[in-house]
């Protein structure tokens, strides 16, 4: 059990590292795209077919980019394609979601105060949520494309604000925030896979043909790219809100996660409309604060908790182990001074993470990380600012080894 858990974190760790470095790049692209497209300038003398143009200098070099909003007349020699960052992303990403949240359920995705379901039937929902997500938005924008922009983005928002709620009803309320962010980045990716790649396709074949391509596929794209654009820092923050219990844990998590797709929007209508030289909206950032101060105010709301926390079988092990009073003793005497309901230690307001240790079920509950972060591992305390021996963090080691083999037994 030990070598399991240490090659399942290190799993994690580099999966969760090829996530990031996927993300910048797909990211980066999308970004850049965008504020070439936004900026570009129209002159006379422009190739038959060209839109617009910009120069532009990076790197000690001169760039010169034309843009065609349908296709050239001919199909050039060299076409570069930018749809792995994409795919790769979302498919680290589900790897993350497994490697966590699928291997890890009962601590991370299944709260029964919540939903009081097995493992498989959560990750089914999870799938479920994943597959649903993409599936009404395609069907939305397929059914009022070029009909009401405006009004699909508002119908989408109400949506969002809708699954947020629904969500927190479901799951954790770290899974809840994780869902939403990975629903949201299921329909980025899809866009790009189902949508833009397979219209673009289109084009390139009709050129080949030599047959005038429609303009209706690019116009389609851009449309679900559009979105993407938009919808890329409200799925950055879903996806690090696994490290602010502040966000994710408290009573209006819900309104915190509809805020935040608010927010993201104002963001990028800033930087979009700047890159278009249609004016500077700074307003945008006065309303970004205003809605962030909302948000930490929604934070200090107490969670109302209706019922005692459920234990699984495999905690209920772990608390009659003849090693958990002493191991107990430990984290209570090391740990709990900041992992509390009303943490003591100078500083700290709220439990790291959202992570509780001052009772024996959540000792249990939590034994895997502790036995990590603070047997295998000097990471907890920060700095050992507790004093952990080396004995209690063997003695944490022991308790947590010892209970797995008996349970595996």
């Amino acid at each position: 059990m030990n070598d399991y858990a240490v090659l399942w974190d290190w799993l994690s760790f580099g999966m969760r590292w090829t996530h990031v470095i996927t993300a910048i790049a797909w990211i980066g692209s999308s970004f850049y795209f965008v504020a070439l497209d936004l900026g570009l300038r129209q002159r006379p003398g422009l190739p038959k077919g060209a839109f617009g143009e910009e120069w532009q200098v990076h790197g000690g070099g001169f760039y010169h980019i034309q843009k065609y909003l349908v296709a050239p007349e001919q199909m050039p020699e060299h076409l570069t394609w930018f749809k792995w960052e994409s795919y790769f992303t979302w498919m680290t990403g589900f790897a993350m979601l497994a490697i966590v949240y699928y291997a890890g359920a009962d601590l991370f995705l299944v709260d029964r105060n919540v939903l009081d379901v097995s493992a498989p039937v959560a990750i089914l929902i999870s799938l479920a949520c994943l597959a649903g997500g993409w599936i009404v938005y395609d069907l939305l924008c397929r059914w009022l494309i070029g009909k009401a922009d405006t009004g699909l983005m508002i119908l989408l928002y109400i949506i969002l604000v809708f699954m947020a709620w629904g969500l927190t009803h479901l799951f954790t309320g770290r899974a809840a925030f994780l869902h939403l962010g990975a629903i949201t980045a299921t329909i980025m990716s899809a866009n790009v896979f189902m949508v833009i790649i397979p219209n673009q396709k289109i084009v390139v074949a009709d050129l080949i043909a030599g047959r005038k391509p429609d303009p209706k596929y690019g116009k389609i794209a851009k449309q679900r790219s559009l979105h993407n654009n938009y919808l890329t820092l409200p799925v950055l923050f879903l996806m690090l809100s696994n490290h602010y219990p502040l966000a994710f844990g408290t009573e209006f998590n819900w309104i915190i996660a509809s805020l935040v797709f608010m927010m993201g929007v104002l963001i990028r209508h800033y930087f979009n409309t700047r890159h278009a030289n249609k004016g500077n909206p700074t307003w945008t950032w006065l309303v970004t604060a205003i809605l962030f101060v909302i948000i930490i105010w929604l934070s200090t709301v107490p969670k109302v908790l209706t019922d005692e926390p459920k234990i699984t079988a495999a905690d209920q092990a772990l608390v009659a182990s003849t090693h958990f009073p002493a191991a107990r003793d430990t984290v209570l005497s090391r740990c709990s001074m900041c992992h509390a309901a009303e943490p003591v230690y100078e500083g700290i307001h709220q439990a790291p993470k959202g992570v509780k240790l001052d009772t024996d079920e959540a000792i249990a509950a939590h034994a895997r990380e502790i036995y990590l972060q603070a047997g295998r591992s000097h990471a907890m305390p920060p700095g050992n600012v507790t004093e952990i021996t080396p004995q209690e963090r063997q003695l944490l080691v022991t308790w947590f080894e010892e209970a797995g083999k008996k349970t595996q037994q």
